[in-house]
């Protein structure tokens, strides 16, 4: 199972907003000893976000998904959800009683409009919402929140520790060092050899100049003990090149 995220929204694509979701997924993810696979960024866009939704729900991958699910015009997330997962958009029963009981709280009066925020499509599972009390919603993998990277985040982090506690892995690390004066391709017989012994662990190169100077931060991540042996085995490659290192942190 991958991992991925799909930020909605326009404002994202034309820069009136910058995206927060990423780095906060992220963050999540890795104190979790897990890691994003993939991410995408679309427009509010009828085609497009049934394009995309319909070949990730097609996958088996763990998904998140940011933006369009309000009632205003331009959120078209929920509709796209339900035509993806194949069902009716439904309104759900505990969303309602979950509105009423914030707008009795509140003193304030649904309108008909309030309600469609928990049309959802046909039993999905809500996500709940601690910033506001307005829940997400969650259709097989997908799990869908708003826009909003502070509400968004309470509820990633809700999602993966109650659907996902089995994804969770303390084993998982990522060791990484710095190779300055020498350029990124002289590294690659250096990174192949890890991937031949180390078939489970990723190998990374980050690379970059100080002034006329090469650098280059390398690495390896994946589950201990394995990973360990292979940082070992890219710190005698580099020896062994007479290529100098340094750690980072």
């Amino acid at each position: 199972m991958h991992t991925g995220l799909i930020i909605i929204g326009d404002e994202i694509l034309s820069g009136r907003r910058v995206d927060k979701h990423l780095p906060n997924l992220s963050t999540l993810l890795a104190e979790r000893g897990m890691t994003l696979d993939w991410m995408k960024i679309i427009g509010d866009d009828k085609q497009l976000l049934d394009e995309t939704l319909q070949q990730s729900f097609a996958s088996n991958d763990l998904v998140f998904c940011t933006g369009g699910i309000g009632i205003t015009p331009d959120d078209l997330t929920r509709e796209a959800a339900a035509r993806a997962a194949g069902v009716p958009l439904t309104r759900h029963a505990d969303g309602v009683k979950l509105l009423e009981v914030l707008a009795k709280e509140r003193n304030i009066t649904l309108t008909e409009g309030q309600y469609q925020l928990v049309d959802f499509p046909q039993n999905a599972e809500l996500i709940p919402n601690s910033v506001n009390g307005v829940p997400g919603f969650s259709v097989n993998n997908h799990h869908f929140m708003p826009g909003f990277p502070d509400m968004a985040r309470t509820m990633m982090e809700w999602v993966l520790d109650h659907r996902y506690p089995h994804l969770h892995s303390s084993r998982y690390r990522e060791y990484s060092l710095l190779v300055r004066g020498v350029y990124e391709h002289l590294l690659i017989p250096v990174m192949d050899k890890i991937i031949e012994k180390h078939a489970t662990v990723k190998v990374f190169c980050l690379p970059g100049m100080d002034m006329d100077q090469p650098r280059n931060e390398v690495g390896v991540k994946g589950v201990m003990p394995d990973v360990l042996s292979a940082f070992e085995l890219l710190k005698s490659q580099l020896a062994m090149h007479n290529y100098r290192w340094e750690p980072l942190n």
